[in-house]
């Protein structure tokens, strides 16, 4: 089968590469990151306010995850020649009014549709974000771009969900959704101001983005990206009431805490990032294997702030590379496809998330914190076997 792909570079053709253009997709990812993990910042007001259980409120992050690996896989047939620039932030936008809906939800039902919404525009942004490095910038660069772009991932969680839980604990946490809304319209803005024209001129096939599935090396990396963003979120989502019950820590002191992880997360994407770049599978190997011991380590930590800032500083170094090692991965396995197999990166990605925070929902309501963090720690083990047994594998495009 020959590629469907047919992307026109832009910046990378220049010989001088422009970095605005890498910033303002990271600024993208950045908003996106937030509006999705912010609930877990916010998961007992939210659940207080709306009458509803801990568990219930956190299916809101498994809504948008499932709507958002709904849409990802297929978004490069969906948008077909459409400009890229215009398609990002049309969805851009549509995310800033996600995020005002959710800020006036008056029940679960208004802020579930909320998160639909959010949900589809996450899907397309993320499906196209993930693969624009190698279109902004050219050779060598690449590597970096990816990890500026994957960068906002790590800043959502060091600005993103620990600022937005301090406003919170101001203001309320409607004001944290306002304030969403309008950094996504901002988003949009510095879009229009920076990215160039991003067209294409082949339509990609539905066909094509399913048989990059039949690349080994992409089909391993799909399957660790599930394994450990499914455990991930199957502890993260809840480490909130984790740090609330178990450590006995107030609202600012776990605020604090989330901003420690997140300075991490940031120290562990520029990190991992450039090495993924050289050592793919070293540096998805120490990513899987630093938030399996975190994870499993946590609920032995809880009895003092120190032990547990400890075990947050290794989990957000080591998530913190999760996403563009996972990427890297993905695109190193088959760079003739890097739209479609970016796409179904994100889909994978994305479902893992809300497959996480439900089975996180479904285990924490039934069976109590330390049982959600080891239930985490075994599926992100299980990531952690494929990563040491497979490596990314480049094949040549097929020609028939």
């Amino acid at each position: 089968m020959k590629s469907t792909e047919a992307l026109t570079p832009s910046t990378a053709d220049s010989g001088v590469p422009r970095w605005s253009p890498v910033i303002a997709v990271a600024l993208s990812t950045f908003t996106v990151v937030s509006s999705e993990m912010m609930p877990v910042g916010l998961l007992t007001p939210m659940s207080k306010a709306l009458s509803v259980s801990d568990g219930v409120t956190g299916l809101s992050l498994t809504i948008t995850g499932v709507v958002a690996a709904a849409v990802s896989p297929f978004v490069p047939a969906l948008i077909g020649l459409r400009d890229r620039k215009e398609v990002l932030v049309t969805f851009m936008v549509l995310l800033s009014v996600a995020n005002a809906l959710t800020a006036i939800a008056p029940n679960f039902l208004v802020l579930a549709s909320s998160r639909i919404l959010l949900g589809i525009a996450m899907g397309v942004v993320w499906g196209l974000a993930a693969g624009l490095g190698p279109r902004l910038v050219g050779g060598p660069r690449v590597a970096l771009a990816t990890t500026l772009i994957f960068s906002g991932v790590s800043i959502a969680s060091v600005l993103g969900v620990p600022l937005g839980t301090l406003l919170a604990a101001l203001i309320g946490w409607r004001a944290t959704f306002w304030a969403l809304a309008l950094v996504g319209a901002v988003a949009a803005g510095v879009l229009v101001l920076t990215l160039p024209a991003l067209p294409v001129h082949r339509r990609s096939r539905l066909d094509g983005t399913i048989g990059v599935l039949r690349n080994r090396g992409v089909a391993a990396g799909l399957a660790i990206t599930a394994l450990i963003v499914l455990g991930h979120f199957t502890g993260y989502t809840y480490v909130r009431p984790v740090l609330e019950s178990d450590a006995g820590m107030s609202a600012g002191l776990i605020a604090s805490c989330l901003l420690v992880y997140g300075l991490a997360g940031v120290a562990g994407n520029f990190t991992l990032g450039p090495l993924a770049g050289r050592y793919t599978k070293e540096a998805v190997t120490i990513a899987v294997a630093g938030v399996t011991m975190a994870v499993a380590l946590l609920p032995f930590a809880t009895a003092g702030t120190v032990t547990v800032l400890i075990v947050l500083v290794v989990w957000g170094a080591s998530y913190g590379g999760v996403s563009v090692s996972t990427q890297t991965w993905v695109r190193t396995a088959d760079p003739a496809r890097t739209e479609a197999s970016a796409a179904l990166w994100a889909g994978v990605f994305n479902a893992s998330i809300a497959l996480g925070a439900l089975a996180g929902g479904f285990v924490i309501d039934r069976a109590g914190n330390r049982a959600v963090l080891f239930s985490a720690a075994l599926i992100t083990a299980a990531g952690l076997v494929i990563a040491a047994v497979s490596r990314p594998r480049p094949t040549a495009p097929r020609t028939g």
